[in-house]
């Protein structure tokens, strides 16, 4: 199974268009010990032929026109694509608006929970994703299934399980008018597992999550490979720099830090690799020789790249 991060960042990316902070800026200026990252995606493939995307974020035009595996066949008819199928963890801005890049009439497969699809079916500008190409499947949470594209099974089973998180920000006012919770319910933030049906080998991939609870860290100890929510290294980081008035904890992201972050926290769990991925532009861990990254990596963990490859 090959594993190809073809967007590492958060939303927004880095640098992020409007962004001026430090990051930003040293990445937008060429600084060589701050990569450029687009935002989070990850393509899957048991033959190196159909891939599957976890997410697709609004870079994926970018992500596709920079990885060779993901580009039509050369040799195919004038319109062909690698493309299977999408798999959605959440209904964010950033893990959904790349849909709208995949709209012309190319067939594939878009699995996501009932409540990401329920954000796709209320907004009518997915519905240039033709009906009749595309297919949307409901994901039963805890329920294994094969993914299967226009020509049929793609090697891949996938789970997805809930996650603590939180709805979509830009959801949150229809939510506080009906007297919402704020991403409570289920389906709302999902963890995903993918296996390779030939060597039954599987990893995680959890971009969002705002804090570990006794199931997650049941279904995660002794795992292979994990992908892992790494938007912020401290909870305040983005108020510090002044680039948000908001918490880690109010956008229902961990941080890696401190003694309930992740570094801690899944320090017990025995997980083989841990890879951060959905990295905020504002997280000194991005920038390869600061002391925050030399944390991060003394603690077993990686930061991942666009264009990371990982077989599993």
């Amino acid at each position: 199974m090959l594993i190809k991060v073809i967007g590492a960042g958060a939303g927004g990316g880095l640098p992020q268009w409007n962004c001026n902070g430090q990051n930003s800026a040293d990445a937008r200026h060429g600084l060589p010990t701050v990569k450029p990252r687009t935002q989070a995606s990850i393509a899957v493939s048991a033959d190196g032929r159909q891939w599957v995307l976890l997410n697709a974020s609004p870079d994926l035009r970018q992500q596709i026109n920079a990885t060779p595996e993901l580009q039509p066949d050369r040799d195919g008819p004038p319109r062909n694509s690698p493309i299977k199928a999408v798999v959605l963890s959440n209904g964010d801005v950033d893990a959904v608006a790349g849909l709208l890049c995949l709209r012309e009439s190319q067939p594939l497969t878009v699995y996501g929970s009932a409540r990401v699809l329920d954000v796709l079916a209320g907004n009518s500008i997915f519905d240039v994703l033709n009906p009749e190409l595309v297919k949307r499947e409901p994901m039963a949470l805890g329920r294994p299934f094969a993914v299967v594209g226009p020509e049929g099974p793609v090697g891949l089973t996938v789970e997805g399980f809930d996650v603590p998180g939180k709805i979509p920000l830009y959801l949150e006012d229809e939510e506080k008018g009906t007297g919402g919770s704020f991403g409570t319910e289920e389906g709302d933030t999902i963890g995903l597992k993918v296996t390779a049906d030939e060597s039954g080998k599987s990893f995680f991939f959890i971009p969002g999550c705002s804090g570990l609870d006794d199931a997650l860290c049941a279904r995660l100890e002794g795992a292979s490979l994990l992908f892992f929510d790494g938007t912020l290294y401290t909870n305040d980081e983005m108020i510090a720099q002044g680039l948000m008035q908001k918490t880690g904890d109010r956008i229902g992201h961990m941080n890696m830090s401190g003694p309930k972050g992740t570094l801690a926290q899944m320090e017990p769990l025995g997980i083989a690799r841990k890879i951060f991925i959905h990295v905020n532009n504002s997280n000194p861990a991005l920038r390869d020789d600061s002391a925050e990254r030399a944390a991060v990596e003394a603690a077993g963990w990686e930061v991942s790249y666009d264009g990371m490859e990982v077989k599993a």
